[in-house]
């Protein structure tokens, strides 16, 4: 089943219903469902007049908007291949990939096309079109909404790829997610039953696939007037200026994103009462701020979820149902609870075997690997919504298990089962401490460090034989006061030095990730 058909069924059922609310340059836009589907015919049909075949892959550089949801469900629809890569990553990794996948077509806005002319190779991709203000020689976007719509679906076997996007290749040579129509649709499902997806809401979403997955099912997706890109530098005020103006009942959003809106509400007394769900992930949710999003949104009903690219979702844990006793084991070096695996997905705990290759498995042979509850390792899970490989082949080993003729997707993150079922996670598994002590993971460690008031972030890392843990703190508290506390709730980690930072470095998708090569590079450049 073609992707795309899910939202011409929107169309059909709540034509008139809002599908997309934007507000740009002080103007609000939204698109019905009705309006959406003719859209994305429209442009199916420029596509089609451009001579674009089905499998052909459409290099799109776009924020997170109106137009680009027109754009990808257009890509769809002809059974072409929307691509996404860092528009940031270096000029060697861009030329490289589009070497491997060879684009027919690239779809950007103006400043996309002005880094478009910097790169030789990005030139070289056949039909250039632009979004907005263009640029002479490309094809405007708005030139479709002269044509007749292309009202009909490419027909695709369920392997068929539908979505490409690159990793940053911030570790090595980017590698490339297909995403397949059946993939697609899988995870579609496993969201909506996840996150309890509501035709009636209007989510307030930075997420780009859980943006897709509400206009499958018929949710109003309310983008925020603000550069998504990094959710640890946006302007809380124009954020809750867009929520009173039109007030969502859900969001999803990553946790550095409410790390910034949190302290704005609190300094204000603020309540967003119209939010009954909040949905956030993509980088480690530690308990401290679901108890602040409970205390700024006391209507939601807040989740966390696990996941990743490869595979999401895994597991959502909702603060209603954290006891006292689990917030005592995550304080405790127990980790951090994301909940019962979705019914779509297994979940096993692999005993830790680096960041070697596998080989593959008998059955009999995998299950004699996989831990018992309460045991550490490393989580691997297999479910339709899944990745069952990259693109080329190109990380399959690495990240890739075959057992039998099954394909099950290596993580990389440790953590256990415990004895009711539930997952807890431990960090990534590369970045356990083992020494003559045992075995220390980050999230035992970070987990009990960030509940206390004034910590901002937390690495624990493995530096020149000690365990050392870096602390990132808010300005006020004083730091000879934090330090004993840390002392005090860590002395079950044995710990030989706690570092105070103005700054952890993270990831640059969601800034919320530890970037480790970051922060081991700057430990050796400055301390002696």
């Amino acid at each position: 089943m073609n992707i795309a058909q899910l939202l011409v069924e929107q169309a059909h059922q709540h034509g008139s219903h809002p599908a997309l609310e934007e507000i740009r340059w002080g103007q609000q836009r939204t698109l019905s469902f009705a309006d959406l589907n003719q859209k994305s015919a429209q442009v199916a049909a420029l596509f089609q007049n451009l001579g674009l075949q089905p499998g052909e892959k459409v290099l799109i550089f776009q924020a997170m908007s109106t137009s680009l949801y027109i754009v990808l469900l257009a890509c769809f629809r002809l059974g072409l291949v929307a691509t996404f890569m860092d528009p940031a990553a270096p000029a060697d990794q861009i030329a490289a990939c589009c070497q491997r996948i060879q684009p027919v077509a690239f779809v950007g806005s103006l400043k996309a096309h002005l880094l478009r002319l910097r790169h030789a190779r990005l030139r070289a991709i056949p039909h250039a079109i632009g979004i907005g203000p263009g640029l002479p020689g490309t094809t405007p976007l708005s030139s479709a909404w002269h044509l007749l719509p292309w009202d009909r679906i490419q027909k695709v076997e369920g392997e068929s790829p539908a979505l490409l996007t690159f990793t940053s290749g911030s570790t090595g040579a980017p590698k490339g997610a297909i995403r397949t129509h059946e993939l697609l649709l899988a995870q579609y499902r496993a969201l909506k039953a996840a996150i309890q997806l509501q035709p009636d809401d209007r989510d307030l979403c930075t997420l780009p696939m859980f943006a897709l997955a509400n206009l499958a099912a018929g949710v109003t997706t309310l983008i925020p007037n603000l550069d998504l890109r990094r959710p640890g530098h946006i302007k809380p005020a124009a954020v809750i200026a867009q929520i009173q103006r039109y007030p969502p009942t859900r969001a999803a959003a990553p946790p550095a994103f409410w790390e910034r809106i949190i302290p704005f509400c609190q300094e204000r007394d603020l309540r967003l009462e119209s939010l009954q769900r909040i949905t956030t992930g993509g980088t480690p949710v530690f308990p401290r701020l679901l108890q602040q999003l409970a205390s700024i949104a006391p209507q939601a009903e807040i989740t966390a979820l696990y996941g990743s690219t490869e595979a999401e979702p895994i597991a959502p844990m909702r603060y209603s149902q954290i006891t006292p006793e689990d917030l005592d084991r995550m304080v405790c070096g127990q980790g951090l609870l994301t909940g019962y695996p979705i019914p779509q997905i297994q979940v096993r705990i692999l005993a830790s075997q680096g960041d070697q290759p596998l080989p593959a498995f008998t059955p009999a042979s995998f299950e004699s690997l996989c831990l018992s509850p309460q045991q550490p390792g490393e989580i691997v899970v297999i479910g339709e919504h899944v990745l069952k490989g990259y693109l080329d082949g190109q990380g399959n080993q690495e990240h890739k298990l075959r057992v039998g003729e099954q394909i099950w997707h290596r993580t990389g993150d440790a953590g256990y089962l415990d004895e009711g079922g539930r997952l807890w996670l431990l960090g990534r598994d590369r970045a356990r401490v083992v020494d003559s002590q045992g075995t220390l993971y980050p999230f035992a460690v970070e987990s009990a460090a960030t509940q206390i008031q004034g910590i901002r972030r937390t690495a624990l890392i493995q530096f020149r034989d000690q365990r050392l843990l870096v602390v990132e703190a808010d300005p006020s508290p004083s730091r000879s006061h934090l330090q004993s506390r840390l002392q005090e709730a860590l002395s079950w980690a044995h710990l030989d030095r706690i570092l105070f930072l103005p700054h952890i470095p993270v990831d640059r998708r969601h800034n919320g990730k530890i970037d480790y090569p970051a922060l081991r590079q700057w430990l050796t450049h400055h301390l002696s």
